[in-house]
């Protein structure tokens, strides 16, 4: 039954589609009373060529049983392909929110696009995908850092 419930809920991280979803990890616990399931130790989790790494990932549901929110903390790393280019990334708190589609970063917060080796760094990276918005912000006067190469003509 339990495994039942991990599938169902990571359908809904992942969308409907086809494709098979991979999830691993060395605990899992649900509490259908609070909507939360929480997984522990090496989560690893796999759809396609995206991947999610952390040392635990909570799922937040509403009364229906659908995923709204999904939280990875302690060692939070990623790997996403968006529109042909890949994406890796990490910080301490990864947080997706399902409805509105919008990806936070909390802490120690970097994205590296693969193939052009562009980075940034910031205390808080937002990506809202529907409203294909993108934010980095700071927090305690530290700057936001962004890496990139220049090409000259």
């Amino acid at each position: 039954m339990a495994w039942r419930i991990i599938i169902l809920l990571f359908f809904g991280i992942f969308g409907l589609k086809a494709a098979p979803v991979e999830v691993t990890a060395m605990n899992f616990f649900s509490d259908e009373n609070s909507g939360q399931s929480i997984l522990s130790g090496n989560v690893f989790i796999k759809k396609e060529g995206d991947v999610l790494n952390s040392d635990k990932v909570v799922i937040y549901t509403d009364k229906n049983k659908k995923p709204i929110r999904y939280e990875a903390t302690q060692n939070a790393r990623f790997e996403v392909r968006l529109k042909d280019k890949s994406y890796k990334g990490s910080g301490d708190k990864f947080i997706y929110y399902v409805n509105s589609d919008i990806y936070e970063i909390i802490g120690n917060a970097y994205i590296i696009e693969l193939e052009t080796k562009r980075k940034i760094f910031g205390d808080k990276i937002i990506v809202d995908k529907k409203q294909k918005i993108y934010k980095v912000e700071s927090f305690n006067k530290k700057p936001i850092r962004f890496v990139f190469d220049v090409e000259e003509k």
